[in-house]
């Protein structure tokens, strides 16, 4: 059994002073929208399912829902939607899925932050989802079986520079962007691991509790907005996820377009520090 506890420390996701907008966009004001993302950004698990780089106006997943939400609040949206399904957060992630017969297309520093249009005034980012999925295949196919909790920790840290990559990235193309991060759900309690082994089910437990606390949350103390779906009950309900349990369903990606409507607006709450959600698979 793996131990709860994480030899990790805060990672500093970026070096660079926040360039974050000090004011709130008021209506009517335009919003320069560009998400980055995986199949989240395309409502993948929706019943109104968006393809890559085509307008999908109708679209279900959160970032169409949250586009319609700001534009009925009275503001002018343009959207640049770069999620690209199966994507990660690093190259090294697209590469180690790969090599351990996990699909991974794309990833979000080689694939979507080069073309963020530099007048972008909000970017969300939903990042670590594949990831997690990415290194619990390459422990299932051995990797780091000599220390597992180990290995875990060395993937988070390699999360955290990854992040620090991007927000830089992003920082230089498009400064005057509010940046929205949302955190990770606890994943070794999401529906579609019910049926894995318990082992499984912690080092998903690790890997998304460690790269939150550890790598995203941070965030906040430069310049970043943190949607905190981790401590979120609602993350928990089996009403949030679709047919496959991983994707939201409708239900879940209405909750977080408003969250997003709610950080791209207003002065938003930070993410809590700790929750029992952190710990809801036995260790």
């Amino acid at each position: 059994m793996m131990a709860m506890a994480l030899a990790l420390s805060a990672c500093s996701a970026a070096n660079k002073t926040p360039t974050s907008p000090s004011s709130l966009p008021a209506p009517p004001s335009t919003i320069v929208y560009t998400a980055i993302g995986a199949s989240d950004a395309q409502g993948i698990g929706s019943s109104v399912e968006c393809t890559p780089f085509v307008a999908c106006p109708n679209g279900l997943g959160y970032v169409q829902v949250a586009t319609r939400q700001l534009q009925a609040n009275g503001y002018t949206v343009s959207l640049s939607n770069l999620g690209i399904p199966t994507a990660t957060l690093g190259r090294d992630f697209q590469d180690l899925g790969n090599q351990n017969g996990h699909l991974v297309v794309s990833n979000f520093i080689d694939g979507e932050a080069p073309v963020v249009p530099s007048t972008s005034t909000l970017i969300t980012i939903f990042a670590g989802g594949n990831d997690v999925n990415v290194v619990t295949s390459a422990l299932g196919r051995g990797l780091g079986a000599s220390d597992q909790v180990g290995y875990i920790n060395a993937q988070v840290k390699a999360f955290g520079a990854d992040y620090a990559t991007l927000l830089s990235a992003l920082r230089a193309r498009a400064p005057s962007a509010r940046i929205v991060a949302l955190n990770l759900p606890n994943m070794g309690a999401l529906p579609f691991l019910a049926g894995s082994s318990a082992q499984q089910r912690q080092a998903a437990q690790l890997l998304s509790v460690g790269m939150t606390s550890s790598v995203i949350n941070p965030l906040t103390a430069q310049g970043v907005l943190v949607i905190d779906m981790m401590c979120d009950p609602r993350a928990y309900q089996p009403v949030t996820y679709s047919s496959d349990g991983f994707h939201p369903s409708d239900v879940g990606y209405a909750w977080m377009a408003a969250e997003v409507v709610s950080a791209a607006t207003t002065n938003y709450k930070s993410p809590q520090a700790s929750c029992a959600q952190m710990s809801l698979i036995p260790q």
